[in-house]
């Protein structure tokens, strides 16, 4: 089957099997790196500008609180409620998945009927890609669930006891 631009689907210009290679290339390698290097270098910067603000702290002898050196935390959000984004990604990428997967196989069996369509000859491997993250966010899920019950745990007794005090005015 030819791809989507060579039958008229796509208005790019006629482009070759090689070039094809490089974008997917581009888009499923180089692009994911650059991402992960940018953050990274982001936060190692983050933690180099905090350590030079302390070392020159304690050269001018001041006292150091080490609580406000310390990694900040990103958002305000509770552990549980990260687990819980983590699930509804997780439901919500197999879900599209499937969806795709439903629609591959429609396709496979009566072409006629997805013919024309922009997913008709990709759809299986979306679908299986999407498929694959919703399992690995299912998997993160439940080992995380797992290894932070402790966390959870103490977080909700601290709720608990905040919303058992007297509010403070």
């Amino acid at each position: 089957m030819k791809p989507l631009w060579k039958r008229g689907m796509l208005n790019l210009l006629d482009v070759t099997v090689m070039e094809d290679f490089f974008i997917i290339t581009f888009v499923c390698v180089a692009l994911p790196v650059a991402i992960v290097w940018i953050v990274s270098r982001t936060r190692q910067h983050e933690t180099d500008r905090r350590a030079e603000v302390m070392l020159k702290a304690i050269e001018a002898g001041e006292p150091v609180d080490l609580k406000k050196f310390g990694a900040p935390r990103k958002t305000g959000r509770s552990v549980k409620q990260e687990l819980l984004d983590k699930l509804n990604g997780a439901c919500v990428t197999s879900l599209i998945g499937v969806v795709l997967l439903i629609y591959a196989i429609i396709g496979y069996y009566n072409p006629e009927w997805v013919e024309g369509r922009l997913l008709s000859t990709n759809a299986h491997i979306f679908g299986g890609i999407l498929l694959a993250i919703g399992a690995g966010l299912f998997i993160t899920y439940f080992i995380s669930r797992k290894a932070l019950a402790k966390e959870i745990a103490a977080e909700e007794k601290e709720l608990e006891r905040a919303s058992d005090r007297p509010e403070e005015k």
